[in-house]
C-alpha cells in the first residue's frame, strides 16, 4: 500500500499533488454553475441583458481506487477520500451577447481511514467572460452558436496546496482561453463540443526541496504543467427542463507520475475521462428558481481517483 497513512497528519506539509479529486470536484462545480437556462461556463446558454442568476452549489465527491501513474489500486490507510464543495455562484448579463460569470467555493476533506487529518476553507475565485461570437440558422433543421470564454482563478485563502490528498486545492493561480460550438434543433435537441486551454502559475511551498518525475529541485518552487480539456455534450432543453450528457477529458501537459509507495504531489500528471449527467429543472413557483442534480463518474484516469461526483443546487434569477 502507498505510504500515504504514515505521514503524521495535516500539518506535516510533505509531497502530495492532490488527485484531480480537487480537479474534478471544481470541474463538477463549474459544470453545475447554470442559470435558469443551464448557463455554465463550458455550455452554449447566454443570460439574457440585466438578468441576474446566483446561488449555491453543493457537490460530494468520493473515491477508494486511484490510478498510482497508469497502475490502479486501493489504499487501506485512507480508506474512501471524500471532497466536499459548497459554491457560491453568481451569472449577470452584461447584453444578451456578454455574459460575466464569478464563482467562489468552500472545500472541506476527509479520509475514512488512517491518521491523516483532513482540510477546509475557502478555495479558489473563478471570474470569466462569456461572448457569443455567432448565431445563425444553419440547415432547415436549427441554429448553430459559436462562444468564447476568457476566465481566471486563483487562491481566495492562504491554504496548504502541499499535502495530497486531503488539500483543498493546488494553490496555482491560471488563465484559461475557451471555444464551445452548439448546434440547436428546433424541437429542443441539441450537440455541444467545448474545448479549453489553461495556463497554470507556479506554486510555492512550505519547504525548500522537493523530489518529482525522477528529479531532485533545490527549490520551495514548483513548475505547474498546463491542462487542456474537452467535453462533447447532447441533451434535450424545454422551458421546464434542460438534460445534458457529457462526456469530458482532461489532458494535463506534463508533470510526474505519483511514486510507488508515496503520496500525490502537486504536479503530477493529473488525467482523466469522465462521463456526467445532469438536469436543470423549473418547478414554475417560485418563478425564477431553479434546481439542478447532477452526477459524474470517472472512467478512466492517470493520478487521479476512480471518483464519482454527486451535485445538487438552488439558482434563482433576477431581472433588472
Amino acid at each position: 500500500m502507498p505510504a500515504f497513512g504514515k505521514v503524521p497528519g495535516a500539518r506535516d506539509r510533505s509531497a502530495h499533488g492532490r488527485f484531480p479529486v480537487l480537479l474534478a470536484c471544481a470541474a463538477a462545480c463549474m459544470a453545475a454553475a447554470a442559470s435558469l437556462e443551464a448557463q455554465t461556463i463550458d455550455d452554449s446558454v447566454m443570460m439574457p441583458r440585466g438578468a441576474l442568476c446566483t446561488g449555491f452549489l453543493y457537490t460530494h465527491d468520493s473515491w477508494d481506487e486511484y490510478w498510482e501513474g497508469t497502475l490502479e489500486r486501493r489504499n487501506g490507510n485512507i480508506g474512501t477520500v471524500t471532497t466536499e464543495a459548497v459554491a457560491w455562484m453568481g451569472n449577470y448579463g452584461i447584453t444578451d451577447r456578454l455574459n460575466v460569470i464569478a464563482m467562489l467555493p468552500y472545500v472541506w476533506t476527509e479520509a475514512s481511514q488512517g491518521v491523516l487529518s483532513g482540510m477546509s476553507g475557502v478555495q479558489d475565485a473563478t471570474l470569466a467572460v462569456k461572448y457569443q461570437m455567432l448565431d445563425t440558422p444553419f440547415t432547415g433543421a436549427g441554429s448553430m452558436r459559436a462562444i468564447a470564454v476568457a476566465s481566471a482563478s486563483t487562491p481566495a485563502s492562504d491554504y496548504v496546496p502541499d499535502f495530497l490528498p486531503m488539500s483543498i486545492g493546488l494553490g496555482s493561480s491560471s488563465v484559461a482561453g475557451r471555444l464551445t460550438l452548439s448546434f440547436r434543433a428546433k424541437r429542443g435537441w441539441f450537440l455541444d463540443g467545448s474545448g479549453a486551454y489553461t495556463w497554470r502559475g507556479n506554486v510555492g511551498l512550505d519547504r525548500s526541496s522537493y523530489y518529482t518525475d525522477g528529479q531532485l529541485f533545490l527549490s520551495d518552487e514548483v513548475a505547474m504543467p498546463d491542462v487542456f480539456d474537452y467535453m462533447i455534450s447532447v441533451g434535450y432543453q424545454d422551458r421546464r427542463f434542460n438534460i445534458p450528457i457529457s462526456f469530458r477529458q482532461q489532458f494535463t501537459r506534463g508533470g510526474g507520475d505519483i511514486r510507488r509507495q508515496d503520496m500525490p504531489f502537486v504536479s503530477n500528471n493529473m488525467d482523466y475521462s469522465r462521463l456526467e449527467a445532469t438536469a436543470m429543472y423549473w418547478p414554475g413557483k417560485p418563478r425564477n428558481l431553479g434546481v439542478k442534480l447532477g452526477a459524474a463518474y470517472t472512467v478512466d484516469g492517470r493520478n487521479v481517483g476512480r471518483a464519482t461526483t454527486l451535485l445538487a443546487g438552488l439558482l434563482y434569477t433576477i431581472h433588472f
